[in-house]
């Protein structure tokens, strides 16, 4: 199985294009994430829809906003509650995470293997077949 993220923007346009993936394959949804980090001292948060592998080729995309998200003592703002208001449509509960930065890693790839460990080692995702 081929399981990896595919990364959209940041802004507002990309939340709503993340929303409308999650709702247009509101069958195939398995979790909605929250992924919060430090980066440059300020807390962020990654949105992430993960879905059913196809069927034919085990290929399992994880949508995800990396990273664009401010979160400020508690508030998260309307990018955020617009991904709340999408899991609260499809009776999805958010997943919360803690996870390191993207910067930590030499390069993005190494990001996402260790994102894609976490979600497997937490039983999110499957394991490899």
């Amino acid at each position: 199985m081929i399981q990896r993220f595919i990364e959209l923007g940041e802004g507002y346009g990309d939340i709503f294009e993340l929303c409308e993936i999650t709702e247009r394959n509101n069958d195939r949804v398995i979790h909605l994430l929250s992924l919060t980090t430090r980066l440059n001292n300020r807390k962020v948060v990654s949105l992430v829809t993960v879905l059913e592998p196809t069927g034919e080729g085990k290929f399992q995309p994880l949508y995800i906003c990396r990273e664009g998200i401010p979160h400020k003592d508690e508030v998260l703002g309307r990018r955020y509650e617009l991904f709340q208001e999408t899991a609260n449509r499809l009776n999805k509960k958010m997943i919360e995470l803690e996870v390191r930065p993207s910067t930590s890693f030499a390069e993005k790839e190494l990001y996402y293997q260790y994102l894609i460990g976490i979600l497997r080692m937490n039983r999110f995702i499957p394991a490899l077949s």
